[in-house]
């Protein structure tokens, strides 16, 4: 499998896309202004202490003061416990006798400001890389709760080892469940430099200065989205490359050497039609190549997937057709969702297969083509329903929860009132306001479509209202109305 990963920059956004054999597999977007705080280390200085709250607010640099509550303040644990804040294990220090006024602090960023209340921060620094947790602070090497139990001791003996005598402590995270021993090593070197980066820019800079940012998406994909097979990494930014190039170097040298600036005249993205694949991957409907196609509903709770032949009629019988169809709706599926980047739980309905064969076959593609994706999932078999369940862990929002937002026509509910069920309303809001008022006239302000319709085919019914509450209905036209919205005004 040869791998491309093309990425378009600009000033206010960064998209990433990652194209498997010609084919774009997934999408990745960030935007500048939607970039949080959460995992920034900053230098902070304590401005002013509250007993009274046991709080602390500290400078960080930011437009308002940062907040420091007693029960995030570190503190180291016995030997053999795994770190931890003092919360309700045991009695608390007054905060008043852990900091002072003009102190300067090591502090991150847990919570963003909101609205008027400033960060939350902790001081205790931790350090997220692609397989691991770094907490430079403490000596426990830990295994995500996640990860089954019977698991954590071999890979908690594992990660022991290759962290040896250099000491600190390490998370092994739930997507490092599968990882070698190579790349575990990897992530380590880089987040002890790292941290290393941070203690030495402490000592140089000045208080409310920051220390260390979360990396950025840019970064990210050296970090996180470049593998063995990944062929080239293609920027097409003169300055983030030089950026970009030098964070490889120090951080990713192999990454690095696969990085190369795109001069083409042509839009990077069009190289592939990226962008029309983006807009298809925010449609409900997917085309198969055989002629049939997807239904995907993204829901609260779950996503479904539904096959549907469509017009594939090329096999020589009705169950090949079917046994077709699902085939390639296997491969279709698991690209979908990671294109998509759909989490939780995903219910999919391949169209009725007869023939056990058949079934087995289309279950064994699925599960092979849901290997490749990075993200952690996990399937089952065919239900007495014939569905199949799944789950895909949940890494960030899904592109069309990113990209887009409820429609103001139908505030997300994908249908809307015909005109005929809206002008009925309206008929029945007249009879209603005339048993409680008395005005010279209504007036019915609507979208053009509805007043169209009164203007023709209910004409008829219109009139006999008005005859019946003994008073004129006009009608008014508005453009910027949507079908469902209307107004009565009583003149």
């Amino acid at each position: 499998m040869q791998q491309d990963i093309l990425i378009n920059w600009s000033p206010q956004e960064t998209r990433v896309a990652i194209v498997e054999n010609g084919a774009v597999q997934e999408l990745h977007v960030e935007r500048t202004l939607e970039r949080g705080l959460v995992g920034n280390v900053y230098l902070g200085k304590v401005a002013r202490v509250l007993p009274g709250m046991q709080s602390a607010f500290i400078d960080i640099g930011l437009e308002r003061a940062a907040f420091l509550h007693v029960a995030d303040v570190w503190h180291r644990q016995p030997d053999g416990e795994p770190p931890a804040l003092v919360r309700n294990s045991q009695p608390q220090v007054p905060i008043e006798k852990q900091v002072f006024e003009g102190q300067s602090l090591m502090v991150q960023v847990i919570k963003d400001p909101i609205g008027t209340k400033g960060a939350r921060l902790s001081t205790q620094i931790s350090i997220a890389g692609r397989l691991l947790v770094f907490l430079p602070q403490d000596d426990h090497v830990g295994v995500s709760q996640k990860i089954p139990l019977d698991q954590r001791d071999a890979l908690r003996a594992r990660l022991q080892a290759l962290v040896g005598e250099a000491g600190g402590g390490f998370i092994l995270r739930t997507n490092g469940e599968d990882a070698t021993d190579p790349e575990l090593a990897e992530d380590i070197a880089y987040l002890r430099k790292t941290w290393s980066r941070i203690k030495d820019l402490s000592q140089r800079v000045p208080p409310a200065s920051l220390l260390h940012q979360d990396l950025n998406l840019l970064q990210r994909v050296l970090r996180d989205l470049v593998g063995e097979e990944t062929q080239a990494i293609r920027l097409d930014s003169n300055e983030q490359f030089a950026l970009l190039q030098a964070f490889g170097r120090e951080f990713m040298p192999a990454a690095a050497e696969r990085l190369q600036l795109y001069k083409g005249e042509r839009p990077i993205f069009d190289l592939y039609s990226i962008d029309e694949e983006i807009a298809r991957a925010l449609g409900r409907r997917v085309e198969l190549k055989s002629g049939g196609y997807l239904i995907v509903d993204q829901t609260e709770a779950l996503t479904t997937v539904d096959v549907n032949t469509g017009g594939f009629v090329g096999a020589r019988n009705f169950d090949e057709t079917i046994f077709k169809t699902n085939l390639e709706a296997a491969q279709a599926i698991a690209r979908q969702l990671r294109l998509r980047n759909l989490g939780g739980i995903i219910i999919v309905d391949f169209i009725d297969m007869s023939r056990d064969d058949h079934r087995d076959t289309v279950l064994a593609e699925f599960r092979k083509q849901l290997a490749r994706d990075r993200v952690k999932t996990m399937s089952g078999g065919f239900s007495q329903l014939g569905l199949v369940e799944m789950t895909r862990k949940r890494t960030r929002e899904s592109l069309a929860h990113m990209l887009c937002e409820p429609c103001a026509a139908c505030q997300g509910k994908g249908i809307v009132k015909t005109a005929r069920s809206v002008a009925y309303d309206i008929l029945r809001e007249i009879l209603r306001e005339a048993r409680q008022f008395n005005p010279r006239e209504y007036r019915v302000v609507a979208s053009p479509k509805v007043v169209e319709l009164f203007l023709d085919e209910e004409s008829q019914h219109l009139a006999g209202l008005s005859d019946f509450i003994g008073k004129p209905i006009s009608l008014q036209s508005e453009s910027a109305m949507g079908q469902e919205q209307y107004d009565i005004v009583l003149l």
